[in-house]
């Protein structure tokens, strides 16, 4: 093989590989995206109540009290979200967990009214009006949920809607490993 048909070669050996690449990223399952933040300490925040909600707001201090808590991100506007709701009413009935909400980018009139309708499942719900709070804890959209351990560190993030089969099968049973402190 001459010179010129090698360098003709190149872009096509690259081209694939980088197609290779991208299909690879963009196959897998988006409930499973990385997260730094795995086997580490919430990060540090304090978010008001969302205004006449009835239950308190939320902060990463709630999050250290030796039970193990799952909190979900959530929105009004978030089409997933109000098809994941059912299940969160279903997992709220759990005696062995806390359920809180952290409200992303929304108005608390819409964010009374969509739990008005759907039903009110968290013992307490952050207004995160700015969408801070989800960034800092790696948040890429919502809904989002995170299992966090009786010390506050994050065991486990799950990216998109929770399902009926998530909270009886897998997402139960990193619930169950986060009842038993980290070595």
């Amino acid at each position: 093989m001459n010179r010129r048909n090698l360098l003709l070669l190149i872009p096509a050996v690259a081209f694939t590989a980088l197609g290779l690449l991208f299909y690879k990223g963009l196959s897998g399952d988006p409930s499973t995206l990385p997260s730094a933040l795995i086997n580490k300490p919430v990060p540090a925040f304090t978010l008001p109540a969302v205004e006449q909600l009835g239950v308190p707001g939320l902060s990463d201090a709630d999050l250290k009290a030796g039970q193990v808590t799952v909190v979900n991100i959530w929105a009004s506007w978030c089409v997933p979200c109000r098809q994941e709701h059912p299940v969160l009413m279903e997992l709220a009935k759990r005696g062995d967990i806390r359920l809180v909400g952290i409200n992303n980018k929304d108005e608390p009139d819409n964010a009374r009214r969509f739990l008005g309708a759907l039903g009110q499942p968290f013992a307490a719900v952050g207004a995160d009006r700015d969408g801070r709070v989800t960034i800092d804890w790696g948040g890429y959209g919502v809904p989002e949920t995170f299992i966090i351990d009786g010390k506050g560190m994050i065991r486990h993030k799950h990216v998109g809607p929770l399902s009926l089969a998530d909270i009886s099968g897998p997402f139960d049973k990193k619930i169950e490993a986060a009842k038993t402190p980290l070595p």
